[in-house]
């Protein structure tokens, strides 16, 4: 029997777009082998996710098509087969059964209407000749499998627990309660990572031979995302499958890989085992992959992104590597890839802070004093009752106190649920507090009126996570930057508002010529440096990133993360910084605020909070940090072999 499970050759698939076909995948080849797995990294656009669809036979025609390549599967138990050639029928009999994948967005994938029990019993009844209860058992059986559901033995010892005097015939009728009370529920009655189980479980429910994992954890939290990586390593291990891992974050490659293939313009531009690549990476993209990513072991002043290790040129002009990324015309010229080298000037740029440094830093800040403090504030969501009144409240904030100093970077982390975001909204009073004090520049913000809280908005701005949500698909760029400006009636003539736009735009990167173009023709990215050039137009002291850079490619979000710190010492800026991933906080914050369930964990300057953890709960979460160091790399390879 064959060890090559999918051998694909050759593979092209090309998309219509406007009446012109672009490149989606170019011409790559890869193989996997029984029981590895293969990590396929890449930003937005590289052609990663296009591959494992034409690997399902799942590439919407039209617009798309696989024009050229084979993709033999070897499943172990009969003939090696082309997928490629099959017929639509002939493939069902191979997704989801022997071939199964699980897909970036776990809310979309199933049915809202239908209950997951449901949709369980209906894929796994698809594949295997079984009456409805069976396949509820087996479903009972995969929702344990992905720990989901507790075993029989464990769940029964809970109800014993709570209900000593129970039977042995109403136990059994109470476990089966309890699971058939997870397979009842609906898909929003699940958290994210509740549903990605669920996902999980659907996969694996006909033992697939091959298991396709496109960006399972990209929308989790960090600790979430480390116990979902946990169990497809355990699944793997257990049933001896294959794993194709698709992502852009080589620190979560580093977590699951054995190998890994780096794609970028639809090919295959490195490919390797997972120690080679990270040790001796070799061509300049994935040298800007591993570089751009902050660690937080160290503090760098800024960081590196790809286009400081690549420059790429088309016709002989040079564009950045995300718009190279983004597929390019069939008959269209090949863009040159040339590598730069870091001169001392860069070096110099991306060194790590001193001790000193940071020192020097903190007592700067200190001696400017408070620009925002905030005592026992509480925010709650009402529970409405009869007639829609208000039986009780559903508290988000509880009792939380700090201060925020003039030009500081003030880290706000916590998973996803604990406050943070409702916390900076309460902040701007775009949701009511319930008690406490809010105080800015002296002024008590919970007390304002509606005019001189119109006035207090000048000085505090908010960058909202999603740019394209955040911004009118039907006003172009430059009006959305202006309206700020004309609702606060700071410049009147329409000449002046277009030269503030246009100073904007430069100061965030982008040219002029952006103003008179709308949100859907940037890219995410781009679409952010404009809700940032919008936040600046008041010139405000202060401003909140709401998990501003959380839906970015790594590269992207490095380049975002960098405007942040020019502007803070441009225009004299004091941030809050809200995000789940406490690696990237690290790296932007003087101070860092944990929190949990609404509450403050702990407060303290970012290296102590990192290095010396007041609480079990700040410790998991760094923990949970998927660095891809070479040591974290040879103590995964070394538990593998030992599996193995």
């Amino acid at each position: 029997m064959s060890d090559t499970i999918l051998d694909v050759k050759h593979l092209t698939v090309h998309f219509e777009v406007d009446g012109q076909l672009i490149q989606a995948v170019n011409d790559i080849s890869f193989q996997v082998q029984r029981g590895q797995t293969l990590g396929i990294v890449g930003e937005s656009g590289s052609g990663k996710s296009v591959t494992s669809l034409a690997v399902m036979g799942l590439v919407p025609n039209p617009p798309g098509k696989v024009v050229n390549g084979e993709i033999w599967f070897n499943s172990g138990t009969g003939t090696p087969v082309d997928l490629a050639t099959l017929s639509e029928t002939q493939l069902q009999g191979y997704r989801g059964g022997q071939v199964s994948m699980i897909f970036q967005e776990p809310m979309s994938s199933l049915n809202p209407v239908y209950t997951v029990g449901f949709q369980m019993v209906e894929a796994i009844r698809q594949h295997q000749d079984i009456s409805k209860e069976a396949a509820r058992q087996q479903a009972i059986a995969r929702l344990q499998e992905v720990k989901l559901l507790p075993t029989d033995a464990a769940l029964a010892t809970t109800i014993k627990t709570e209900k000593p005097r129970l039977d042995d015939e109403s136990l059994k009728e109470e476990v089966d309660r309890r699971q058939q009370a997870i397979l009842d529920r609906y898909p929003h009655e699940l958290s994210g990572g509740q549903i990605q189980r669920v996902m999980i479980a659907m996969a694996i429910s006909c033992n697939p031979a091959l298991l396709i994992a496109d960006e399972p954890t990209t929308a989790l939290d960090v600790t979430v995302q480390a116990t979902i990586l946990d169990l497809l390593r355990e699944l793997r291990d257990r049933r001896g499958m294959s794993l194709i891992f698709i992502t852009h974050d080589l620190g979560i490659i580093a977590e699951i890989a054995d190998q890994v293939a780096v794609m970028y313009q639809g090919k295959i531009v490195e490919a390797g085992p997972v120690w080679d690549i990270f040790a001796q990476p070799q061509h300049p993209y994935t040298k800007g992959l591993l570089a751009c990513r902050p660690q937080p072991n160290q503090r760098l002043r800024l960081l590196p992104t790809v286009a400081d290790f690549m420059a790429v040129e088309l016709a002989g002009t040079e564009i950045s590597a995300a718009a190279a990324n983004g597929g390019l015309p069939v008959d269209g010229a090949a863009p040159i890839i040339r590598e730069r080298v870091l001169d001392a000037d860069a070096q110099a740029r991306f060194a790590p802070l001193t001790e000193e440094e940071l020192t020097t830093r903190a007592a700067a800040l200190a001696a400017n004093g408070p620009l925002l403090a905030v005592e026992n504030l509480q925010v709650g969501y009402p529970v409405r009752g009869i007639f829609g009144k208000t039986r009780s409240h559903i508290m988000a904030v509880q009792d939380v106190s700090f201060q925020i100093q003039k030009g500081e970077t003030f880290g706000l982390v916590g998973e996803s649920g604990c406050g943070k975001t409702t916390l900076g909204r309460a902040l701007l009073r775009l949701v009511p507090a319930m008690g406490g004090k809010i105080w800015f520049e002296g002024r008590d913000v919970l007390g304002l009126g509606s005019s001189p809280l119109r006035q207090l908005r000048r000085d505090m701005q908010i960058v909202f996570q999603d740019p394209y949500s955040s911004l009118d698909p039907r006003m172009s760029v430059g009006a959305a930057i202006a309206e700020p400006l004309k609702i606060h009636g700071v410049i009147k003539s329409r000449r002046n508002q277009q030269e503030r736009v246009s100073y904007l735009l430069d100061r965030v990167g982008l040219p002029a010529s952006a103003m008179n173009r709308y949100p859907h023709e940037f890219s995410g990215g781009q679409r952010q440096r404009v809700c940032i050039a919008r936040a600046l137009a008041l010139n405000p002291k202060f401003i909140i990133c709401d998990e501003s850079v959380s839906a970015l490619d790594v590269s992207v979000q490095a380049q975002v993360l960098n405007l942040l710190k020019e502007l803070q010492a441009e225009f004299d800026l004091t941030y809050i910084f809200i995000s789940h991933d406490l690696a990237v906080v690290k790296f932007m914050s003087d101070r860092i605020m944990v929190m949990n369930q609404g509450r403050v964990e702990e407060i303290g300057p970012a290296e102590q909070v990192y290095r010396q953890p007041q609480t079990a709960y700040t410790q998991a979460l760094i923990n949970a940090i998927p660095i891809g160091s070479l040591d974290r790399i040879q103590e995964l390879q070394r538990d593998r072999a030992s599996v193995a």
